[in-house]
């Protein structure tokens, strides 16, 4: 399967519940097929829940929602063990983490020591509970939400943990047509997500994971974007630059959006799409200058205009 008719076929069965949205659903499809996981930072009442739940109907797998709260125990994500008195054994109660695709609410609502034991599965594709390690199904695909105008009773994430999401997003609120497409869906008693169908299935993802890899990546573009993350370390304004992990991001993402475009080769217009979504949660700038009015998103855009961009190779 050609991944650009993969990918049209969900972002039109995802289109009929949300919408307005296709470039969110497209970094969705990135972050998927680079085996990513995607922090979306975003008021209530957006749709990022219906988002989940339509994009794991669509590619055929399980979803388990978590809504995260101050007293969410590690053992309400990963599972436990409880005694089974007419066996004599302990029997595992998996919890919703063991999913396709999960969804975290209001991440930053739960202590720190619960929002750690989503590391291993984020990075290993694994939980180990009671020094046993489970492997997750594949694909294992976390979208978790973070509310930016509540802070009380929050956890900020540390940038440890923001630096495992492949690339973050925001909804932000539909247009005003979007919005009344939105409000005639509604006048029926049963919710639009109910009627999606799967259009493709968890093997198909997989095999597309592996096939997005065979996209050609020109020298020029590798150093552009090495260019790009070190302008990031160098830069006495911000206070943190973009590790690794965003290098790779950007290099393995351009692949992924280079074949959902129908390319076999990058182009600078990917990496530079991608940018944003990758660095945005990746850097922070000081506090002096936040004062002077100087945001992330800020001087990612002065970074993308001062920064030579290569020469457009001919695709393939």
């Amino acid at each position: 399967m050609k991944i650009a008719e993969w990918a049209d076929s969900i972002k039109s069965s995802i289109g009929k519940v949300i919408y307005g949205k296709e470039d969110v659903v497209e970094k969705l499809l990135v972050a998927l097929l680079c085996k990513g996981h995607v922090l979306l930072e975003d008021v209530p009442g957006v749709g990022k829940t219906i988002l989940a739940r339509a994009f794991s109907t669509t590619i055929g797998g399980d979803m388990q929602r978590i809504q995260c709260t101050p007293d969410l125990l590690p053992t309400d994500v990963l599972g436990v063990s409880i005694y089974n008195q007419q066996t004599g054994d302990f029997d595992f109660r998996q919890g919703p983490i063991i999913t396709n695709v999960l969804l975290v609410d209001e991440i930053n609502r739960a202590t720190p020591r619960t929002q750690s034991a989503l590391l291993e599965a984020m990075e290993e594709g694994r939980i180990t509970v009671e020094g046993n390690a489970i492997e997750l199904p594949k694909p294992f695909f976390m979208i978790a939400t973070e509310n930016p105008v509540e802070f009380e009773g929050t956890f900020p994430l540390p940038e440890a943990q923001k630096d495992r999401f492949f690339l973050s997003t925001r909804m932000g609120y539909p247009p005003e047509a979007s919005e009344k497409d939105i409000m005639d869906s509604q006048r029926r008693i049963t919710h639009p997500v109910t009627d999606l169908k799967a259009v493709t299935d968890t093997e198909t993802v997989i095999e597309l994971q592996k096939k997005i890899l065979s996209v050609a990546v020109d020298p020029s573009l590798v150093e552009y974007i090495l260019n790009l993350v070190e302008t990031t370390r160098s830069d006495d304004r911000l206070k943190l630059g973009a590790s690794p992990r965003a290098s790779m991001a950007l290099y393995k993402g351009a692949q992924a959006l280079a074949a959902m475009r129908g390319r076999e080769e990058v182009i600078p217009d990917d990496v530079q799409d991608l940018v944003g979504p990758v660095l945005w949660k990746r850097i922070s700038v000081k506090s002096e200058n936040l004062l002077k009015g100087l945001t992330e998103e800020r001087a990612i855009e002065e970074m993308l205009e001062t920064i030579e961009v290569p020469p457009p190779q001919s695709a393939a």
